[in-house]
């Protein structure tokens, strides 16, 4: 189980471990917090007033101190996983859905084209769409593409980076997606 961590502006920084989120309450550090109640710990007890200390974690936290993340800087990292998420698993050939193991990461300029790998060069394609189009742009394999790519945005990063989202973070995260994203229901 992960604590979204944000920033004390409320822009996500990092999902942590509830062990991390502990350190930051015990420090201080923790701002204001959001969604339910997730964990708690015991700790030692006050040798003047016998006193147990208790931190409860909640699933997610503003932080103090200036943000690591600057929303306009971002570059998310591309992985297989997080592309299939944003493309909902969709090939963008065929338009099937499939399950991930059946998914490749499909090129729209080959790298044997000088294709870079990068957001707006790739799509999720089943393989035997990969396949059939093999080295060629979409346009020589005359396979057109049905949806374009594009680069996630903050808010959708966190979410494709992290499979056990509780749904107040989801909620969380979801009310601050573009329009425009395809991780809306």
């Amino acid at each position: 189980m992960k604590v979204l961590k944000l920033s004390a502006q409320g822009l996500p920084q990092s999902w942590i471990s509830l062990e991390e989120a502990v350190l930051h309450y015990a420090a201080e550090e923790v701002r204001w917090e959001m969604g339910a109640d997730i964990a708690v710990f015991h700790g030692g007890h006050n040798a003047v007033t016998g006193k147990q200390s208790i931190i409860t974690v909640n699933s997610i936290i503003g932080t103090r101190g200036v943000p690591r993340i600057n929303p306009f800087d971002l570059r998310p990292s591309l992985s297989n996983t997080k592309l299939f998420a944003r493309d909902r698993n969709l090939c963008a050939y065929c338009g099937q859905h499939h399950v991930e193991h059946e998914l490749t990461r499909e090129h729209i300029v080959p790298v044997a084209q000088k294709g870079k790998d990068h957001w707006m060069n790739v799509v999720t394609a089943c393989k035997s769409c990969n396949h059939r189009k093999a080295n060629r742009t979409p346009e020589q394999a005359n396979m057109p593409l049905l949806y374009a790519p594009y680069i996630p945005s903050l808010w959708e990063d966190f979410i494709l980076r992290n499979r056990r989202i509780l749904a107040d973070q989801m909620e969380f995260l979801m009310s601050h997606l573009p329009k425009t994203s395809r991780l809306h229901a």
